[in-house]
């Protein structure tokens, strides 16, 4: 008797918390999770973002994710990170950070067990979402983070962010 072997296809989701809810995004398009940083503030940056931060170097956009979905803003707390993330956005490439109040886990997780995000009694914008997957008695949804940016804000993300430039000691170093 031949035994059939059926191999489920599982993707990798981080879980994470804003303020009582837990979503989670494909841990593909996450590079890495830091402790909070010092975060600096830019002038007449949109509201959604929470400024910059020199990551290794690098200048890094933050961003409040609590606004995209219509939550108060994220208040700093010992257990507050930052995801840092990339995306493709309409064929644009950016590198950007999401500020979580918390990290959990991460949930391997079959794709025919994330249910289609209802459109009726959802708080959050469904564009903004997956699906929602049940985890025990609690559900998770699933971030489609390219989709939290869109289009305008990655333009101003890639514009308003000063560039680091070597300074002439650095340059001389080289």
């Amino acid at each position: 008797m031949k035994v059939e072997e059926t191999t489920k296809k599982l993707t990798s989701y981080l879980s994470f918390r804003l303020n009582d809810e837990e979503f989670a995004t494909n841990v593909g398009s996450v590079m890495s999770i830091l402790e909070m940083p010092k975060i600096t503030k830019l002038p007449n940056a949109p509201s959604y973002m929470r400024g910059i931060i020199n990551l290794r170097g690098e200048v890094l956009p933050v961003i409040d994710i609590h606004y995209k979905f219509g939550l108060p803003e994220a208040k700093i707390t010992s257990s507050t990170c930052i995801l840092v993330m990339e995306a493709t956005v309409e064929g644009q490439y950016i590198k950007f950070g999401i500020l979580v109040d918390s990290v959990n886990e991460v949930h391997e997780i079959e794709p025919s067990k994330i249910a289609p995000t209802p459109t009726l009694g959802n708080k959050y914008r469904s564009d903004f979402l997956e699906g929602i997957y049940q985890n025990n008695d609690s559900f998770i949804m699933i971030v489609d983070i390219e989709n939290v940016l869109m289009a305008d804000e990655v333009a101003i993300l890639s514009t308003s962010i000063p560039e680091i430039i070597p300074d002439e000691a650095d340059q001389q170093n080289n």
